[in-house]
C-alpha cells in the first residue's frame, strides 16, 4: 500500500474515533438532563427585604407580604420562617420553583409599642450560598392616646381592703379629646374620671391645649377574690386613631390571715401517742395593725377532739391545739374544728379533721386478743 493511501486510511479512522467520542458525550449530557437528576442550585432573591411603614397609630395592626423569588435552577425550599419578638408569621410558601415567586406574610400588633420599631423574620432555606436571610418591618408608633405616668396600675392589698390609684389620660389628636365610656372586668373594680382644669393638668404631655382626664381606678371590697390580678380596664374615647385605650390592672389580693395547716389528719393514733396532739398556727397578714386580729373561740364537732388556743409572742399570731381525748373510743375521726376570729372578712375558719383512733393495748396483753 502506497504511503498516500495509508495516510487516507489513518485519517478516516481518526475521524470515526472523534465522531464516536462526540456521540458518547452527547449521550452523557442527555442522561444528566433526565427527569429527577440534579441540574443546578436554588437561589434566594428577596425583592424587598425591608418594609417601611412610616408613622402609624399605636394599636394599628401591620401586615405585609414579602415577595421571595427563586433565581436559581432548582427548587427553593423555605425550611422555617422564625419571627422575632413582637412579630408573628401568618404563612409562607414552602417550595418555590425556579423562576417563580412566593410570599412570606408577617404581622405586627403595635399595641404594646411606642416610638421606632424594627420587627424581624429570619428565613432558613436550602440556598447553599444564603442559608439564612432576614426580613424587617420598620415603623414609628405614635400613641395618639396615652397615660401618665404609665398605662397600668398595680395593687398589693388584703382581701376586703379598698385602694385607689390614678392616672392622667392625654391625647395627640387635633379634635377635642373626650372619654365616652369605661368598661370594667368585674364589680370589684370601679372607675371614675373627670376632665382636668388648667391648674391640675400634667405639663409637657399631649398636644398643647388638648383635654386631659384624670382616671381613678379603685380595687377591692367584699367582692374581691384572693389571688393574683391580671385584668384590663377599657377606656372608650372619641380618638380617630385610638378609640379604645386599655389600662392593665395587676397585682395581688392577699388573705387577711393565714392558717397552717388548712386541713389536719391525725392518721392512725392512740390517745397516748405523741402524735395525738397537733397544732394549728394562725398568722395575721395585716402588716400595719396585726394586733387587731384576735382568736376568740374554738369549737370541735368531734367529741374525741378537745381544743385550746393561745396568743403567741408576735402580734397577730395564735396557736390552736387539738388533742385526742384520753378516753376517746376507737374508731374513725371525721369532722371539723371551727376557729372564731375578729376578722371582718372571714370571721370563721373551718378546719377539716380526720384520723383513726387505735385500740389501746394493755401492757403484757397480746394485741390480737
Amino acid at each position: 500500500m502506497s504511503s498516500k493511501r495509508s495516510l487516507v486510511v489513518t485519517m478516516a479512522f481518526l475521524a470515526l474515533a472523534l465522531m464516536a467520542s462526540f456521540a458518547m458525550a452527547q449521550d452523557k449530557t442527555k442522561k444528566a438532563a433526565a427527569p429527577g437528576a440534579v441540574t443546578g442550585e436554588p437561589r434566594l432573591t428577596i425583592v424587598e427585604p425591608t418594609k417601611e411603614f412610616g408613622e402609624v397609630a399605636k394599636g394599628d395592626k401591620l401586615d405585609w407580604s414579602f415577595v421571595i423569588k427563586n433565581t436559581g435552577n432548582a427548587d427553593l425550599q423555605i425550611i422555617a420562617a422564625k419571627p422575632g419578638c413582637g412579630c408573628t408569621v401568618a404563612d409562607f410558601d414552602k417550595v418555590i420553583k425556579p423562576g417563580e415567586t412566593g410570599k412570606v406574610t408577617a404581622h405586627v400588633d403595635t399595641t404594646a409599642f411606642s416610638g421606632p420599631i424594627a420587627k424581624t423574620v429570619t428565613l432558613e432555606t436550602n440556598d447553599p450560598s444564603t442559608p439564612t436571610s432576614q426580613l424587617t418591618i420598620h415603623a414609628v408608633v405614635k400613641p395618639y392616646v396615652e397615660a401618665y405616668p404609665a398605662g397600668f396600675v398595680r395593687f398589693n392589698q388584703l382581701q376586703g381592703e379598698v385602694a385607689t390609684q390614678s392616672i392622667t389620660l392625654y391625647s395627640e389628636e387635633d379634635d377635642a379629646f373626650e372619654i365616652k365610656d369605661v368598661q370594667v372586668p368585674g364589680d370589684w373594680i370601679k372607675v371614675t374620671y373627670k376632665k382636668l382644669e388648667d391648674a391640675d393638668r400634667v405639663a409637657n404631655v399631649g398636644k398643647a391645649g388638648q383635654n386631659q382626664y384624670r382616671v381613678d381606678i379603685t380595687v377591692g371590697g367584699p367582692d374581691s377574690k384572693v389571688g393574683p390580678m391580671a385584668d384590663k380596664v377599657k377606656i372608650l374615647t372619641n380618638s380617630k386613631h385610638s378609640p379604645e385605650y386599655p389600662i392593665s390592672v395587676t397585682g395581688v389580693i392577699r388573705p387577711t390571715y393565714r392558717v397552717e395547716p388548712a386541713t389536719l389528719n391525725f392518721g392512725e393514733v392512740a390517745p397516748s401517742d405523741a402524735a395525738a396532739t397537733r397544732s394549728v398556727l394562725l398568722h395575721s397578714n395585716d402588716m400595719k395593725t396585726p394586733e387587731q386580729f384576735v382568736v376568740t373561740k374554738v369549737e370541735s364537732t368531734v367529741p374525741a377532739i378537745t381544743t385550746a388556743f393561745r396568743a403567741l409572742a408576735q402580734k397577730g399570731d395564735y396557736e390552736v391545739t387539738l388533742q385526742v381525748a384520753k378516753d376517746a373510743k376507737p374508731g374513725d375521726i371525721d369532722g371539723n374544728v371551727k376557729i372564731y376570729t375578729s376578722d371582718k372578712v372571714n370571721p370563721v375558719v373551718t378546719l377539716p379533721v380526720k384520723g383513726t383512733i387505735k385500740r389501746t393495748v394493755a401492757s403484757g396483753t397480746s394485741s390480737s386478743k
